[in-house]
Order: structure tokens, then C-alpha cells, then sequence
């Protein structure tokens, strides 16, 4: 597994268990990158210390605040919306560039249904 997909894996995980996502936020709103495929993708992180590490670490996030949404808000709202959008949603982006993962938010949607599904609290 690489280090993107285990990231991608933790996130889903993480999330969950939290309720929560966590993103950056400036002045301007919210950033959404290019990707190497020409597609905006908005970065997402599952726990805060994640996020921090990158607004305190990777100069082109330095301005940014860590904003919580909760989990059923970034599903039911948040999800949807970039879909439209044509957006996609950077998962637990890391390292000195702040890289990772970056899917289509219905692939989001169903990855987090499918970690759901398995997830202790279900029979």
C-alpha cells in the first residue's frame, strides 16, 4: 500500500471515529489546488493535528486556519456540493508539499459508506 492509499485508508477511519473533517480557510475562502489532471481539489484532513502540521509546515498553506466540519455536514452538504462543482476532495494530504490522495467526492461518499458499513458499531 502506498503511502497516499494508507492515508486515504486513515482518513476514512479517522473521520468515523472523530465525526468530523477538518479543512483550511483564509481570507479568500477556501483553497482548492489544481491536481496534475487540471481538476480543483479542496483538502481535507481527519484529525486536527494533521492539518496543523501542514498549515505550520508547508509555506503555501502558512496563512490558512483549520476549520472542523462536522462528518454529516461535509456528507450530506459539503459532498454533494463539490460533486457539482466538479470538485475533488484531497484526503489527508501530507509532507513538505502537502500531497496525497485526491478523489471525486461520490467516490468519497461510497468509500466512507463502505468503512462505515464494517466499523464496530454495526452488526
Amino acid at each position: 500500500m502506498s503511502t497516499s492509499s494508507a492515508q486515504a485508508a486513515t482518513f476514512y477511519t479517522e473521520a468515523l471515529r472523530e465525526g468530523a473533517v477538518w479543512t483550511v480557510r483564509d481570507e479568500a475562502g477556501f483553497p482548492a489546488p489544481m491536481n496534475s489532471e487540471g481538476v480543483r481539489a479542496h483538502p481535507f484532513w481527519s484529525l486536527r493535528n494533521r492539518v496543523d502540521r501542514v498549515v505550520e509546515h508547508v509555506p503555501a498553506y502558512a496563512g490558512f486556519t483549520p476549520t472542523q466540519i462536522p462528518l454529516d455536514v461535509f456528507r450530506s452538504r459539503w459532498l454533494p456540493g463539490m460533486a457539482r462543482d466538479g470538485l475533488h476532495v484531497g484526503l489527508n494530504w501530507a509532507g513538505q508539499h502537502a500531497t496525497g490522495y485526491d478523489l471525486a467526492a461520490d467516490a468519497v461518499e461510497t468509500n466512507l459508506a463502505a468503512y462505515d458499513a464494517r466499523s464496530p458499531h454495526h452488526p
